[in-house]
């Protein structure tokens, strides 16, 4: 299987319909929400200050997660990061490795569009335990309360090193 994070700006139209077929199981919805609520969120214009990415697969989307940075951070992030909202794999390829494809490639994605951005933060529910596993797993920080008991975790983004794309 051939992956790439791509912006969704990039998505041809008929990835565009495909990407409303991504699913994430019931439990999750909570947490994660769905594709559509999520691109609910993207301004129809566009705004400099949040973005979206698509894991393709094959050039299908089987992934998905949104980035916002200033002046659309949430009270609880630092402002010099960016911070990661519904990051959501299809529940038909769930288990495969592919969020921690999309959390890999995110370093060299955020430098591209926005340089100066020097950390990635999220907020997620202390409820989510698979979702706090997953993040710590993946060398995210634990660094607080972000608000109401949800968990505040950062990833520091390393120092630039070239292209790297990710494929697997």
């Amino acid at each position: 299987m051939n992956t790439r994070l791509c912006a969704y700006d990039l998505l041809t139209p008929e990835q565009r319909v495909q990407l409303h077929e991504v699913r994430v199981h019931a439990e999750q919805i909570a947490f994660c929400g769905t594709v559509e609520s999520a691109l609910h969120a993207l301004p129809r214009q566009g705004h400099p200050a949040i973005t979206a990415f698509v894991l393709l697969a094959d050039d299908r989307p089987v992934a998905f997660l949104l980035l916002k940075r200033q002046p659309l951070l949430a009270h609880w992030a630092d402002a010099d990061s960016a911070t990661l909202h519904a990051l959501q794999v299809d529940e038909r390829f769930q288990g495969r490795g592919l969020g921690k494809i999309c959390l890999h490639a995110l370093p060299e994605s955020v430098r591209q569009i926005w340089p100066e951005i020097r950390q990635l933060m999220l907020s997620v529910s202390p409820f989510n335990a698979c979702a706090l596993a997953f993040y710590l797993s993946q060398g995210w920080v634990e660094c607080g309360e972000a608000y109401r008991g949800e968990r505040r975790l950062v990833f520091r983004l390393p120092p630039a090193q070239g292209g790297h794309q990710h494929a697997s």
